[in-house]
C-alpha cells in the first residue's frame, strides 16, 4: 500500500513512516525538505499520486490565532483537494486530545478548524486525538523557566509517548475508516507541575518547579479535568518511567 505521511519528518512522522516500511509498504515522507510544501501546495499533487491513504501530522505552533487558523486551514483545504485529485481512501490526521475544551488557545484554535475541514470532506477519516506527548514535559519546563523558576499548571493530565501516538497512527492506517475521532492517552495521570518536578529531579536538573493554580495550557485556562480523556479513549502501554528509560536525555536547564 503506498501511504503518504505529511510531516513525515519530523518527531512522530518519521516513525510512522519507519514502521510502515518495516511493514512493507511504500511509504512517502512528505515535508518543504522533500520538496511538498502545504501551504503553496506545491508538490503535493505529486507526492499523493498513487496514495491509498495519507497520514496528516503536521503542526505548527503559534500563539498567534490568526496565524494558526491560517495555516491549519489553509493546509487543510490543499491536502484535501489534493487527496480527492488522487483517489485517497482514507485520511487519517492527529490533533489534541479535548481540543474542544481549548479553543481559547490561539493555536489549538487552529487544530479545531482544521478538524472541523476534515470533518466536513468527502474524505473517509480517522481523526486520532492524542493526550499530551511525555516530550511535551522537557519543553514546558525549558520554556518556562525564569530566573530558575518554572511556574507550571497543577491541573490533571495523562501524558502518551510520542512512540505510542506512531503506532496507534499505523495501526488506523491499516484500518479502516471510523469516520469519527480515536482518543488515545497514557496509562497514568499526573499533575502538570507535579510531572515536570519528577522529570527536572530524575535528569538532574536544577530549574524550581512551582505550582500555578492559575496555569494555562497554550494560552487555554485549565480546570483540573479539562485535559482528561472520556471514557472511550483508548490507553496506551508506556509509562512515564519507561519513556524516561528509554531517552538519553540531557539534564534539565
Amino acid at each position: 500500500m503506498r501511504v503518504v505521511v505529511i510531516g513525515g519528518t519530523g518527531q512522530v512522522g518519521s516513525k510512522v513512516v519507519a514502521k510502515l516500511r518495516d511493514l512493507g509498504h511504500e511509504a512517502v515522507a512528505a515535508a518543504p525538505d522533500t520538496g511538498v510544501d502545504i501551504i503553496s501546495g506545491n508538490g503535493l499533487d505529486d507526492a499523493l499520486h498513487g496514495a491509498q491513504v495519507v497520514v496528516d501530522v503536521t503542526n505548527k505552533i503559534t500563539m498567534d490565532r490568526r496565524a494558526s487558523m491560517g495555516f491549519f486551514e489553509t493546509a487543510a483545504r490543499n491536502i484535501m483537494a489534493a487527496e480527492i485529485a488522487a483517489g485517497v481512501r482514507h485520511h487519517v490526521g492527529l490533533s489534541v486530545l479535548r481540543s474542544d475544551r481549548l479553543v481559547e488557545s490561539g493555536y489549538i484554535a487552529g487544530k479545531v478548524a482544521q478538524e472541523a475541514h476534515i470533518l466536513r470532506g468527502p474524505i473517509p477519516f480517522t481523526l486520532v486525538r492524542a493526550a499530551q506527548f511525555f516530550e511535551l514535559v522537557p519543553m514546558m519546563v525549558e520554556m518556562g523557566a525564569v530566573d530558575g523558576v518554572a511556574r507550571l499548571a497543577d491541573a490533571r493530565f495523562q501524558p502518551v509517548a510520542a512512540e505510542d501516538v506512531a503506532e496507534t497512527l499505523v495501526e488506523r492506517v491499516l484500518a479502516d475508516p471510523v469516520n469519527g475521532a480515536y482518543e488515545i492517552a497514557g496509562p497514568e495521570v499526573f499533575r502538570i507541575d507535579e510531572l515536570a518536578q519528577r522529570y527536572v529531579r530524575e535528569t538532574g536538573g536544577t530549574v524550581k518547579i512551582e505550582a500555578d493554580p492559575n496555569g494555562t495550557y497554550f494560552g487555554a485556562p485549565l480546570a483540573d479535568d479539562t485535559l482528561l480523556p472520556g471514557t472511550d479513549v483508548h490507553i496506551q502501554a508506556t509509562t512515564f518511567e519507561d519513556w524516561l528509560a528509554s531517552k538519553r536525555m540531557p539534564a534539565a536547564a
